[in-house]
């Protein structure tokens, strides 16, 4: 019966495990034996060792400023958006008129596809024509170049990041994470004393504090991986500006073709993100509270 039973299992997830060998776990083998070779698709791959990674980290003009800007973006785009996120989700928690109308219009903006809301958003900021800078002469402020200048074109993509992620799945997680605290707890703080910002600081906070962790591990994750904005809006530029890890790993592998040292450059992106990863875990015990952890 248990022998059935383990067959009839393996027979059920047996799409999802090939799926994954055929889609996931092979390319990624794939990638990591082609990043120790030298491989331009026409001909065969050739075994040269550690010489792309030295490469990158040593010879590549390019390599080191475009994780510099990536990690610039995510300085700027992961606070704000969970700082926004955030306070979204708090507002739609006071159970207001409308609440659900609010909840879809916020929610709105990540329905938008991304290449549809990327051409709208360069067509906004264009420095002569565009919406923005259209409304900031009307209260007599001069608009900046946005995605033409070399200062303004990361944080106009942040802009575009804003917009198409406040009001997404980080708001939802947030709101989640709200309904989930314990409505005893708030009234016994209020039978306290405790004001709005006393009841928020001193225990709505801190028992979300497993969602904040939760947002903040994926919001750093997607902004180091960026790469559609910025593709579409400025390729890159202007002068390298947006020249992200991403577009670098992209421009090596599908127009030089270089595909052995692209795939060299993705490892060394997995391993920045691998480690990053690690120091949240290892810093999250000292802020992350667990309901019935004991310490």
């Amino acid at each position: 019966m248990r022998r059935r039973e383990a067959i009839e299992g393996i027979l059920y997830t047996s799409p999802w495990i090939i799926g994954f060998i055929v889609f996931v776990a092979g390319p990624l083998i794939a990638s990591l034996y082609l990043s120790f070779t030298k491989y331009n698709v026409l001909r065969p791959a050739k075994f040269i060792g550690l010489e792309n990674y030295v490469v990158a980290l040593t010879k590549d003009p390019l390599f080191l400023p475009s994780i510099g800007r990536t990690f610039y973006y995510a300085a700027l785009l992961v606070p704000l958006s969970m700082i926004g996120s955030l306070v979204i989700a708090i507002l739609l928690n006071q159970k207001l008129v409308a609440t659900t109308a609010w909840r879809t219009m916020f929610f709105l903006p990540t329905l938008t596809p991304l290449i549809a809301a990327a051409l709208l958003w360069r067509w906004m900021l264009n420095p002569d024509v565009g919406l923005v800078n259209y409304l900031l002469a009307q209260i007599g402020i001069k608009g900046p170049g946005w995605l033409s200048s070399i200062e303004w074109a990361i944080p106009a993509l942040v802009i575009m990041g804003l917009w198409a992620s406040v009001g997404g799945s980080r708001m939802i997680i947030f709101l989640a994470g709200l309904q989930d605290v314990p409505k005893e707890l708030l009234e016994s703080a209020e039978i306290d004393g405790a004001g709005t910002w006393a009841k928020f600081w001193n225990v709505t906070l801190p028992l979300i504090t497993p969602t904040i962790f939760f947002n903040l591990i994926l919001g750093i994750i997607f902004a180091l991986r960026t790469f559609e904005a910025a593709f579409i809006t400025t390729n890159g530029g202007p002068a390298y500006a947006t020249w992200f890890i991403s577009l670098h790993i992209y421009q090596n592998a599908f127009v030089s073709f270089d595909m052995g040292y692209a795939s060299a450059l993705s490892w060394l992106l997995f391993i920045i993100l691998i480690v990053f990863t690690y120091l949240q875990f290892k810093l999250s015990g000292n802020w992350v509270f667990y309901a019935g952890e004991r310490k």
